[in-house]
C-alpha cells in the first residue's frame, strides 16, 4: 500500500484566550493532514503546536509537514517503523510535527485491519473520565470557575499555577474553600517555579488534598527533582521533563517523578508513546494521557491510546474544551459529561469537515 499524496492544512481554531505560567494562547495552532494511499485508504493526523512548551509553531510544523510528505511519497504506508525512522533521520526533535504523521499511519493500519484504533493497539474498552482545566486568573475568578465546573458535574479539576507561590497558594485555598470535597484537584505549574518556590508552594498546598503536581520546575532543573520528590507532600508528575523514552529512563532512574504525562505533541506520536508507557509500567510508574489544544481528531486518537493501555491511569483530555469556539470535526470521540465515548468506526474514527478545510491555507504533495 503506497502513499500517493498528502493534504496539509494550517488548521487554525479560534478560541477564548487560555493562560498558563509560560504564556497565553489566542488560537489553537494546529496542523491537519490526510495521507492518501494506493488502496484508497486515507489516514488522518493532527498536531497542536504550543510554542512556549515545545518550541514549535504552526508555521514551523507546516513547513516540516511539507518536507515529511515529500519524503514519504510513493513509500509503503504499512511499514510504520521505517517511515517514522525516515523522519527522525531527516530532522532532530520536531516531535509535534512528526506526531500528525505518526497518527495518520496508525489510522491507515487500523483501517486496513477494519478495527478501531484501540483494538488495533491490543486494548479493550474501559471508562475514560477527563479532568477539566482552570487557567490562571485571580484567585477569586478561579474559585468561581471551579464552582461553575462542579455545578456542571465535573469531578476532577486541573488547576494551572506556576506564578508567585503566595498567590498560587491563595488560588488553591480559595478553590478548595469554595468547592469543599466535591471534586479532586490536581495542579500544573508548567515549569513556573524555581526550586525553593516549588518547595514552599507544595509544602503549603499539601494541606489541600492535591492529587499530584505536574512539572513544578524548568527542565534545566531536573537534577533537583529527586530532592523535591523526597520533600514534597504532593506527588510529582513529569511533563515537559519527558519527551521520549530516553527522557523517561533518565527521570525514572534518578527517582525524579512519581508519574509521567504522555503527550503525542511531545513524543512524536503513538509509536514513541508506547515506548514511554512500557518503560514506565515496567518501573511501576503510572502515566497520564495529556495534550495541548487539539481538536477532536487528535483527541480521539488520544482516547484510543488511553483505552488501549492499562498503565494510562490519569486522563487530561479536555483539550477542545479549553475555549475552542468552533468544532469542525465529523465523527470522533464524544463527551457525556466528562466521560469520553469512542466511535466504533475503524481507525481513529474522525475527520474534519471539508467546508471548514476549504477556508484554510493548504498544500497537497
Amino acid at each position: 500500500m503506497l502513499i500517493t499524496h498528502t493534504e496539509i492544512y494550517r488548521y487554525s481554531i479560534p478560541m477564548v484566550p487560555f493562560t498558563i505560567a509560560t504564556g497565553t494562547m489566542h488560537f489553537a495552532q494546529n496542523i491537519f493532514i490526510r495521507v492518501h494511499t494506493s488502496e484508497g485508504i486515507t489516514g488522518v493526523g493532527e498536531c497542536s503546536a504550543f510554542p512556549m512548551i515545545v518550541g514549535e509553531t504552526q508555521a514551523t510544523c507546516f513547513e516540516m509537514a511539507k518536507a515529511f510528505a515529500t519524503i514519504w511519497k510513493n513509500k509503503e504506508a504499512l511499514n510504520i517503523e521505517a517511515r517514522l525512522q525516515e523522519l527522525d533521520l531527516f530532522t532532530a526533535r520536531n516531535y509535534t510535527a512528526k506526531s500528525a504523521f505518526d497518527l495518520a499511519l496508525f489510522d491507515i493500519a487500523a483501517k486496513k485491519e477494519n478495527l478501531p484504533l484501540f483494538k488495533y493497539l491490543g486494548g479493550k474498552e474501559k471508562e475514560i473520565e477527563s479532568d477539566l482545566t482552570i487557567g490562571i486568573d485571580t484567585p477569586e475568578k478561579m474559585g468561581d470557575q471551579a464552582i461553575e465546573f462542579i455545578g456542571n458535574g465535573v469531578k476532577k479539576l486541573k488547576v494551572k499555577l506556576g506564578k508567585d507561590p503566595e498567590t498560587d497558594i491563595e488560588r488553591i485555598r480559595n478553590i478548595r474553600t469554595k468547592i469543599g470535597n466535591k471534586a479532586s484537584i490536581r495542579i500544573d505549574a508548567n515549569q513556573g517555579w524555581e526550586y525553593h518556590d516549588a518547595l514552599k508552594a507544595l509544602t503549603a498546598l499539601g494541606t489541600y488534598d492535591i492529587e499530584f503536581c505536574e512539572q513544578p520546575m524548568r527542565t534545566w532543573q531536573d537534577e533537583l527533582l529527586p530532592e523535591l520528590c523526597k520533600q514534597s507532600p504532593i506527588p510529582i508528575m513529569a511533563d515537559e521533563s519527558v519527551y521520549t523514552h530516553h527522557d523517561a529512563d533518565r527521570i525514572i532512574r534518578n527517582k525524579a517523578c512519581d508519574s509521567i504525562n504522555i503527550k503525542f505533541a511531545k513524543s512524536g506520536g503513538i509509536a514513541e508513546a508506547i515506548r514511554i508507557n512500557a518503560l514506565a509500567e515496567k518501573n511501576n510508574i503510572p502515566c497520564m494521557m495529556g495534550g495541548m489544544l487539539e481538536s477532536r481528531v487528535a483527541l480521539s486518537a488520544k482516547v484510543h491510546f488511553a483505552t488501549a493501555f492499562d498503565n494510562i491511569q490519569f486522563y487530561d483530555l479536555d483539550t477542545c474544551l479549553l475555549g475552542h469556539t468552533i468544532d469542525p470535526v465529523m465523527g470522533g470521540v464524544t463527551f457525556k459529561g466528562m466521560n469520553l465515548q469512542l466511535p466504533t468506526a475503524p481507525g481513529i474514527g474522525a475527520d474534519v469537515d471539508n467546508s471548514y478545510l476549504a477556508q484554510l491555507e493548504s498544500v497537497t504533495i
